[in-house]
């Protein structure tokens, strides 16, 4: 009981109800619209903001050690890897473009913060600890996907096809949506607590509300491609439930392996299992308008997200609990 209102809860937050406002109001036609301006600003703060706090809390958890290393060097080369799994799978049981298709792979090897923040709740709801160096995981883990995906569309779309592998590295990793990322994180973990104190009036503080406008955006380019989303055929929403099952085993083994609590172990299971709709979505729409975002926006925010608070969620924890004495 208390897991169903934990996941009531979230779903009726303000970010939550403007994506489903944006929805309705392009469903019934109205005339609202965010300019394509204001929309790229959204995704750029949140970039910033999302990358930024993450590099702050790895330097505010104090505690440099074997562990900690190690779970960010795993949630990194899974972030990385994870996407050509996931884009060869979409690739064998479905007939999307290319370019659709590694960007969902990217948004399945990438995070969400809402269902990491609802795995959170659930364990301090129960008194169950975890490492706080998890939220610095959940910051790496953001952009290794983002660059993987955008590999693979590189080098499967013959209109972004580059001149030589070198080239194609250095797109990827030069993109503007990796770079900021990247660079926020950077500078979080320089400036640490100091430098999220002096920004946080920009940076913590509005955060919600831009993420508001930004899924009130997301809302009404689902609605305007409704004719598109009927492409989510058999094969995707099985990809959208399994995907998550299979992640979460993969975390549940390697963290297993690297001695986690059982909150812990949670925590990065609920990390290679979600799948994000506000980072890699914002990436998408910077660095990869060709990919249809009618598709893959509904296909982590409508299908993987409910499916991970409200029956993966118990599911994991019943996993840690088998493999943490």
């Amino acid at each position: 009981m208390d897991i169903v209102l934990i996941a009531l809860s979230n779903l009726m937050t303000p970010a939550m109800l403007f994506f489903l406002l944006g929805v309705l109001a392009g469903w019934f036609r109205s005339d609202l619209e965010i300019p394509e301006s204001i929309s790229r600003y959204l995704a750029i703060y949140l970039m910033m903001a999302i990358g930024f706090k993450g590099g702050s809390a790895l330097t505010a958890t104090g505690s440099f050690d074997i562990q900690l290393f190690a779970t960010l060097g795993l949630g990194i080369l899974f972030g990385f890897l994870q996407p050509f799994a996931g884009y060869a799978l979409l690739r064998l049981t479905t007939r999307l473009d290319t370019a659709t298709a590694a960007a969902i792979a990217a948004h399945y090897g990438s995070i969400s913060l809402v269902t990491f923040a609802t795995a959170a709740a659930f364990l301090d709801a129960h008194n169950i600890a975890y490492a706080g160096y998890m939220v610095a995981v959940l910051a790496v883990m953001e952009a290794p996907a983002i660059a993987s995906g955008l590999y693979l569309a590189y080098r499967a779309t013959p209109e972004l096809r580059k001149d030589s592998s070198a080239h194609l590295t250095r797109d990827v990793f030069t993109n503007g949506a990796v770079m900021l990322l990247l660079g926020a994180f950077l500078i979080g973990a320089l400036t640490g607590s100091s430098g999220l104190q002096k920004m946080e009036g920009f940076l913590i503080t509005p955060f919600q509300g831009i993420l508001a406008l930004f899924l009130l955006d997301m809302g009404l380019l689902v609605a305007r491609k409704l004719r598109e989303v009927r492409a989510l055929t058999l094969p995707l929403v099985a990809f959208a439930l399994y995907m998550p099952m299979l992640s979460a085993l993969v975390g549940a083994g390697l963290g297993h392996v690297l001695d986690h609590d059982h909150g812990t172990l949670l925590l990065f299971m609920v990390l290679f299992a979600s799948a994000s709709y506000i980072a890699v979505p914002a990436a998408m729409r910077l660095a990869l308008p060709q990919a249809n975002a009618g598709v893959y926006v509904p296909l982590s925010l409508a299908i993987t997200f409910p499916f991970n608070i409200l029956i993966g969620l118990p599911l994991y924890d019943q996993i840690a609990r088998w493999l943490t004495p």
